[in-house]
C-alpha cells in the first residue's frame, strides 16, 4: 500500500457552503492511504458553520485551505497545482458526493496502464438523468465523439458505462499524471471566462498531444449535485456576460485547437443548436431571440479572436503572474492519510 501514488485532490471553491463542508467530508473518509487536499477558496465570506468548519480541518492538517482574492476557474486550478506535492493530480467541484472508493477508481488505471496520463470519471448528473429519464445506457460512444470539431455533442460521460478512450473529461471529475504539468509545461488557459465552459476540454484537447490517452473510467464515479447557487451558478445563464462569455470559451478552444475543418463543423453545430436552438438546445425559435443570440455569437467569435491575437503578446495567465503566495491559513506538512 506504502507504493501508492500520492494523489493531490484539488477543490476550487466560490460562494458554496453546505455542498463544500460535505464535499470535503467524502474527501476525507476515503479509503485511500496516501493523499492530501487543497482547497482553493476564492469566496469573499462563508456562514459561521461553514467558516468554522474549515477552520477545524485545517488547523488538524486535514487540509490545506488558501483563500485568494480573485476569482477563476482556470486561475484556481493553476494555482493548486502549484502548491500540490501528488504524482496524480485530481480536480473536483466543491458540490459533489463520492464513495470511499473513489481515489482508489482513479489511481488504479494509471498503475495499470503508462499510456493514460488523464482519467475522466463518470458524473451523475441530477439534471442530465432527469431528463433521461435515468434509464439510459451507453456502452461504447459513437465515433463522432473522438471528433473535436462535433465531439461537444456526443460525448456523454454520465450515461457511459463501458471503459474507453474519450477526448476529454468533465472538470468536477478529471485527474492527470503529475508530468502533464511538470514535464509538459500544461497549464489551464485563464483566458476562458465567466463559467469557464470549455476550460477542461482545451487542456485535454493539450493533453492528448503529448502522446497520453485519456481513459474513461465509469468505477470513478461521482453524484454532482449542481447547486444552484455558488460557483459558476452565480452568472445567470440569461445575463449578457453568461452569454458573451460562452461563445468567446467555445470559439477560442476552436481557434486554440482545431483544424480549419474541424473548426467549421464547431461553428456549424453551435449555430445550429445555440443560435437557432434546434435539438439537443431546444430554445425558442422566435426571431427576436434568434436574432439576439445570433448578435452575441458574433461578438463572441470576434472576442475570441481578439484573444487569441493577444497571445502573440500575452499568454492569458493573468492569475498565474499575480500569484506572490497569498497566506495560507494553515499549512498541512504532512499528506492526509484519512480522516480517522
Amino acid at each position: 500500500m506504502n507504493d501508492l501514488p500520492l494523489i493531490s485532490v484539488i477543490i476550487p471553491t466560490y460562494g458554496r457552503e453546505e455542498a463544500l463542508r460535505d464535499s470535503i467530508a467524502d474527501v476525507l473518509i476515503q479509503d485511500y492511504p496516501h493523499f492530501e487536499v487543497l482547497v482553493v477558496d476564492q469566496s469573499p465570506k462563508h456562514e459561521p458553520e461553514v467558516q468554522a468548519y474549515l477552520e477545524e480541518v485545517a488547523a488538524l492538517g486535514k487540509i490545506q485551505w488558501f483563500r485568494l482574492n480573485w476569482a477563476s476557474l482556470p486561475g484556481a486550478r493553476n494555482y493548486g497545482v502549484r502548491r500540490s506535492s501528488g504524482q496524480i493530480i485530481l480536480f473536483i467541484d466543491d458540490d459533489v458526493k463520492l464513495t470511499p472508493g473513489f481515489l482508489m477508481a482513479h489511481a488504479k488505471n494509471y498503475l495499470q496502464n503508462p499510456e493514460i496520463g488523464a482519467v475522466a470519471g463518470r458524473v451523475f448528473d441530477r439534471m442530465k438523468l432527469g431528463e433521461s429519464g435515468g434509464k439510459l445506457q451507453i456502452e461504447y460512444l459513437p465515433s463522432q465523439a473522438m471528433n473535436p470539431g462535433i465531439a461537444w455533442y456526443y460525448i456523454d460521460l454520465v450515461h457511459t458505462i463501458k471503459p474507453q478512450q474519450v477526448l476529454t473529461a468533465r472538470g468536477c471529475n478529471m485527474s492527470f499524471r503529475r508530468e502533464i504539468f511538470s514535464k509538459y509545461g500544461l497549464r489551464f488557459d485563464e483566458r476562458f471566462r465567466g463559467s469557464a465552459v470549455r476550460e477542461e476540454s482545451d487542456f485535454c484537447l493539450r493533453v492528448r498531444q503529448t502522446g497520453y490517452k485519456i481513459w474513461y473510467d465509469p468505477e470513478a464515479h461521482l453524484v454532482h449535485l449542481g447547486e444552484e447557487t455558488g460557483g459558476c451558478h452565480d452568472i445567470s445563464t440569461r445575463s449578457l456576460k453568461y452569454q458573451l462569455t460562452f461563445y468567446h470559451n467555445n470559439f477560442l478552444m476552436a481557434l486554440k485547437n482545431l483544424t480549419f475543418g474541424e473548426a467549421l463543423q464547431l461553428y456549424a453545430r453551435l449555430f445550429d443548436c445555440q443560435v437557432l436552438g434546434h435539438p439537443p438546445c431546444n430554445k425558442s425559435g422566435s426571431f427576436g431571440a434568434v436574432f439576439s443570440r445570433a448578435v452575441f455569437y458574433i461578438l463572441g467569435f470576434i472576442n475570441a479572436l481578439s484573444s487569441v491575437i493577444q497571445s502573440i503578446w500575452n499568454d492569458g495567465q493573468i492569475y498565474t503572474k499575480l500569484d506572490q503566495q497569498p497566506q495560507m491559513l494553515v499549512v498541512n506538512k504532512q499528506p492526509s492519510m484519512s480522516a480517522n
